[in-house]
């Protein structure tokens, strides 16, 4: 096997053994064009690793889990990071070391390089996907590029290249990946050229900055940009950007600093520059016969290809896929910082007042019209709420995975989620409003004159604290039913429930962990001088991404409530005239009378689980919470079923979210039909140390409430057996 091949001879190698981004490096090279010194490590010596330490069929277990088209994009975060700890703990063969070693030490020595992917499915014209693959620089010293290329192997499997190949129809466990090794250019000035316009065909596109172009990648500066005829070179309009922060290679890798004054008001580019980038896509053009984006770099004033692609299919046709959305996902640590600013400053405080403009609203007074308008505004407001949800709060959940991803790669502990013990914060407010129930329970606990009343449906007027912390708490959290009743005694569900909760007989606890003082010290020990602030940084908007991961729902759940609210109120009003009643049709029967909705008539929820119902005793999940736990199933599929949980059963939902979680005290297990490390069900089951497993495909089909069943959260298993 050949594990290395110089790029002078990679034209002459068969693609798929270099990869593509390489082989396109190695012909454009052969073609005259200027590009950076480098060698390629062939896909033999990834396959080599792969099978020679066990990572290839412990990879194929950890995909097979689940069908392809069940698996969610958090359980494929969950997958790759799983992965990406098997490759950061699994160090490459002595035998491949020295067959690699030798010849990237004779041609850079101790000289700064760039470690780059160049997968064999990278960058085809019909499936290119930016930033599918990782590339690190600089990096430096042979031990350092020894370890960037497990790294660059491990991101074969990323959750952006996972959700890639599912989304283009290929296997997930299909592909390999060579790396390149190339010498590192500190450029002055570097960008992109896009050979042809998104938009339009008869255009090119230049886009530079000053520095290092990873910035521009990051998404963390805006460039200067220049649009070019494509046919005649000219310049059809240039836009210049504001120069504040430019990116050099620096000891401990890239970072951020000032330009100078001369730099802040002349373009990156001259004239001559431009046109010079512009050739150099009309070069790389012919050579290849399609336009092609190239990522490009002036050292002093010569001009290098660093590497190039085919300008997507997907930039010029509209891709029917969510590949787009989960991009937006994988955010800079400079663009999270701002965007949690954002959320914080604005929209959480937003959402709140939203809420709270609801709750003064008195439904039983409105006339019929005025209600019919009152659930139209509230459902409008909903849905553009939840729309930002997913546009803006979801995504800075990455905060949490730009961390663990840190906290791994940095101290390579043998379990990928112990990062998570790190973002345990004390006021998430599922768990403040846990600890409210618990202190009235407490309540209930010392009083058997309240107790009594409570269990004989008593009126609680002889205790007036306990009736203003009932009161206190609904104003604070809302309704514990999650679906709001006709009448407005939201009172009864809590009481119900606290007294379930202060006799409970076997509820999990909280569980020990060091302290979280001694935890971060553990974690900045892995950090030099330089980097510790960064570090700190980074694990205080972890933190902030952890705790609105939990609150935004909860502050989304009081919109909701309040909607339901306003629906349950017209229900009661027109429960003489339509017994069932589409929530859509409420608006229009509170205004005509005469409106008569056409039912289809639907399956009972009874005949539907009969259906699905078959004699599978063992379901497959996702390992979500550490621990074994047997007891009753209980299946929760609306808000009316959180009224029937009871001390010690296993919760079984297609999601928990935190409107819900206010059971786990009871609970003894956790079993979740959606997937993934950072969903509310997985969270809470860590707060309270409940034995957890997500992505259970088909749960609600095959577990019922009343059957016996045993959460195995540390394999991932559910063991169903007879009630």
């Amino acid at each position: 096997m050949n594990f290395i091949v110089e790029l002078r001879n990679v034209a002459d190698a068969e693609p798929y053994k270099v990869g593509r981004k390489a082989f396109r490096l190695g012909v454009i090279s052969c073609r005259g064009i200027r590009v950076p010194k480098a060698l390629c490590v062939t896909q033999d010596a990834y396959e080599t690793y792969a099978r020679s330490t066990g990572l290839i069929e412990r990879i194929s277990l950890e995909l097979g889990r689940k069908e392809l088209k069940d698996i969610r994009w958090e359980e494929l975060w969950d997958a790759s990071l799983r992965i990406r700890g098997m490759f950061l703990n699994t160090a490459m063969p002595s035998s491949l070391v020295k067959k690699i070693r030798e010849p990237i030490e004779e041609m850079f020595g101790d000289r700064k390089v760039a470690v780059r992917s160049s997968a064999t499915d990278d960058d085809s014209p019909v499936s290119s996907f930016s930033g599918l693959h990782e590339s690190y620089l600089p990096v430096q010293g042979i031990y350092s590029i020894l370890d960037h290329i497990r790294l660059v192997w491990a991101s074969l499997w990323s959750d952006t290249a996972l959700l890639g190949r599912k989304e283009s129809g290929l296997g997930l466990g299909q592909g390999t990946m060579a790396v390149i090794i190339q010498e590192f250019m500190a450029g002055r000035v570097s960008g992109v050229v896009f050979g042809r316009h998104p938009s339009h065909e008869d255009q090119a596109v230049i886009e530079a900055m000053d520095g290092h172009n990873q910035m521009y990648a990051d998404g963390i500066v805006e460039p200067a940009r220049w649009i070019i005829d494509r046919m005649t070179g000219r310049v059809l309009a240039q836009e210049d950007a504001v120069r504040s922060r430019l990116m050099t290679p620096g000891a401990s890798g890239l970072h951020l600093e000032k330009p100078s004054s001369g730099m802040t008001r002349d373009s990156p580019l001259s004239g001559e520059e431009v046109q010079a980038v512009y050739r150099l896509a009309l070069k790389i053009e012919e050579v290849f016969g399609t336009p092609h984006d190239v990522e490009w770099t002036f050292c002093g004033a010569e001009l290098y290809a660093l590497q190039s692609r085919p300008t997507p299919v997907m930039y010029i046709r509209e891709r029917d896929d969510m590949r787009n959305w989960y991009g937006s996902m994988s955010r800079s640590f400079e663009d999270l910082k701002q965007l949690k600013i954002w959320l914080e400053g604005e929209l959480i405080p937003e959402m709140i007042e939203t809420a709270a403009s609801f709750s003064r609203t008195d439904l039983a007074s409105l006339t019929n019209d005025e209600l019919s308008g009152e659930i139209l505004d509230r459902t409008a407001t909903y849905q553009a709420w939840e729309r930002a949800y997913w546009n803006y709060f979801i995504p800075f959940a990455h905060g949490m995975r730009l961390f663990g991803r840190v906290y791994n790669d940095t101290v390579r502990p043998p379990d990928p989620y112990e990062f998570m013990d790190l973002l345990r914060p004390s006021d998430l407010l599922s768990i403040e409003r846990n600890k409210r129930l618990e202190y009235l329970a407490e309540q209930v606990r010392q009083s058997p004159a309240l107790a009594d009343a409570l269990r004989c449906g008593r009126d609680t007027l002889d205790f007036p604290c306990f009736n203003n912390e009932i009161k206190s708490f609904i104003d604070t959290f809302g309704d514990l039913s999650c679906n709001s009743p006709a009448s407005n005694r939201w009172d009864e569900s809590v009481k119900g429930f606290v007294l379930k909760l202060a006799f409970k007989s076997n509820a999990a606890g909280q569980p020990s962990i060091d302290s979280m003082e001694d935890l971060e010290e553990y974690y900045l020990s892995f950090f030099p001088e330089q980097r510790k602030p960064f570090a700190r940084e980074l694990l205080h908007l972890a933190r902030s991404s952890y705790r609105l991961r939990d609150d935004d729902n909860i502050y989304l759940g009081r919109m909701r409530s309040h909607l339901k609210a306003s629906l349950g109120e017209a229900r009661r009003r027109l429960a003489g005239r339509f017994p069932q009643l589409d929530d859509t049709d409420i608006p229009r029967a509170l205004r005509d009378p005469a409106f008569n909705p056409v039912q289809e008539e639907q399956p009972s929820e009874e005949d539907m689980a009969y259906r699905f119902r078959l004699s599978a005793r063992q379901l497959i999940g996702h390992p979500a919470g550490s621990g074994i736990a047997s007891g009753t199933a209980r299946v929760v599929r609306e808000g009316n079923d959180l009224a029937e949980f009871n001390a010690g059963e296993i919760v079984v939902c297609d999601a928990l979210y935190p409107d819900m979680t206010f059971i786990m005290p009871l609970a003894s297990g956790i079993i979740e039909c959606r997937g993934g490390m950072l969903i509310h069900g997985a969270i809470i089951a860590r707060e309270y140390g409940l034995p957890c497993v997500t992505g259970v495909a088909g749960a609600l089909a095959f577990i019922k409430s009343g059957d016996r069943v045993t959460v195995d959260g540390y394999l991932g298993i559910i063991t169903i057996s007879d009630p």
